[in-house]
């Protein structure tokens, strides 16, 4: 091939592989606009580099990426960001490409934000070892040869990691959920804390809820609550309508019901904008963790695939 020809041939080879790479670095990132980023350098690597004499692009480009995004998670601008105590994960509507691969429930499950947070407390080596095998299905020699680690390093911050994760991950990882019973939950969580029914939303909760809210990007941390009771009240007082709140949004939001990193989730929207999203991890027919995230820096991408996708059934029409 002429050289024309062969860089057509080359971006044709990147390019098939985007949507994977884009994926692991959302997995590893947990944010979309850092995982276009990382992409976007892992090409300058491709162009930069003798492609002939890569003999397994795809392998290549999956080892480069993981460093590109393990450089930025060791990064003392991120480091500083994370442990302030103020991230969330970015949430992604479903059919989102960079939620893939989802053939498994473990790999959906990989994806979900509770535990794109719970890897928060991983350390970037152990956190990029769990993502290759759990969501990539990467065998050990390929995660020791990637990350320039032995084999037996590989096992034990996958087995490290796993461990971290099941313990924390309370009422996760008990199987599937059905999309009609998850929806029911989600509606009927919404119309309790609307009419203010405390008992009614406190029964819909496990033992053991919890619930993390960014505050819309307004504070310094990240809000927590840790008892159905605690939940309940601030559902109440953040999904009861008021004229005060109409008043603060200047028109009516509508609040529809999606699915956001493969859960349950009710969507805030201004217009055709999302201005808050809450999302719903649920086991038994009770919900065990709850996440709020309105900071709009983290709804871009969700609201440009909103947009595109036709919208679902409101669960109320007036706010």
């Amino acid at each position: 091939m002429d050289g024309t020809a062969t860089d057509r041939f080359d971006t044709g080879r990147f390019e098939a592989s985007r949507n994977r790479l884009a994926s692991l670095a959302y997995r590893l990132l947990g944010s979309a606009a850092d995982a276009e980023d990382a992409v976007q350098d892992a090409w300058l690597h491709w162009q930069a580099a003798d492609r002939q004499r890569i003999e397994v692009p795809q392998a290549w480009l999956t080892k480069v990426v993981t460093n590109l995004c393990l450089d930025r998670l060791r990064s003392a601008r991120v480091r500083r960001e994370r442990t302030a105590g103020a991230w969330l994960p970015e949430p992604l509507l479903d059919g989102d490409p960079m939620l893939g691969p989802a053939d498994s429930f473990e790999q959906r499950e990989a994806v979900s934000l509770a535990v794109l947070t719970l890897m928060e407390r991983l350390s970037p080596l152990a956190r990029a070892v769990y993502v290759l095998r759990e969501a990539f299905s990467y065998s050990h020699t390929e995660i020791a040869e990637m990350l320039d680690i032995t084999e037996s390093a590989s096992h034990q911050h996958l087995h490290r990691a796993r461990r971290r994760i099941t313990a924390a991950h309370r009422g996760g990882g008990c199987g599937e959920v059905d999309p009609a019973s998850a929806r029911r939950v989600v509606e009927e969580f919404f119309a309790a804390a609307s009419s203010g029914r405390t008992e009614r939303l406190v029964a819909l909760l496990t033992d053991d809820a919890t619930a993390v809210s960014d505050g819309a990007g307004l504070t310094a941390t990240l809000l927590r609550y840790d008892t159905p009771q605690r939940i309940a009240a601030i559902a109440r007082a953040g999904f009861n309508p008021t004229p005060a709140k109409r008043r603060f949004a200047g028109r009516t939001p509508a609040a529809h019901y999606a699915l956001v990193n493969g859960t349950p989730a009710i969507l805030f929207v201004l217009g055709d904008q999302v201005v808050g999203v809450v999302a719903f991890d649920i086991t038994g027919g009770r919900i065990a963790a709850v996440h709020g995230i309105a900071a709009p820096t983290r709804l871009v991408r969700l609201t440009r695939a909103w947009r595109q996708q036709e919208q679902d059934t409101l669960l109320i029409t007036q706010w």
